[in-house]
């Protein structure tokens, strides 16, 4: 799951429901560290801290994968392959090396394998 994922369904935004299939479902969840930080960012900003601690607590349903050497390698050659920013790079990259598929809000992802754009 992407962080716009995890930020629909925690900030109860438009796409809340559509990501609650995935994220209430009963198939295991995995994100990048990275999107502790997306998520952390942007809940604090448009809600409060208080409810961004909280959001980051609910992540922890999730399997949180670290970033390392060959993960941060293959994050890289997926950015040149794909011209995604870093960030994007590295939660596609941990999917792909899970062999998980990532769902997300975000249209950079679209055309690429094992990702789905919810709308």
């Amino acid at each position: 799951m992407d962080s716009s994922g995890w930020i629909e369904y925690l900030a109860n935004r438009p796409k809340a429901r559509r990501f609650a299939t995935y994220l209430e479902g009963r198939e295991a969840l995995l994100i990048s560290a990275i999107e502790i930080y997306e998520v952390y960012k942007v809940i604090r900003r448009d809600l409060s801290e208080a409810r961004a601690i909280e959001a980051i607590s609910a992540l922890h349903r999730a399997t949180i994968a670290p970033v390392d050497e060959s993960l941060a390698l293959e994050a890289a050659d997926v950015s040149l392959a794909h011209g995604l920013a870093m960030a994007d790079s590295l939660v596609y990259a941990t999917a792909r090396h899970f062999g998980a598929t990532l769902v997300t809000a975000d249209t950079d992802f679209e055309g690429l394998p094992n990702a789905v754009v919810v709308r």
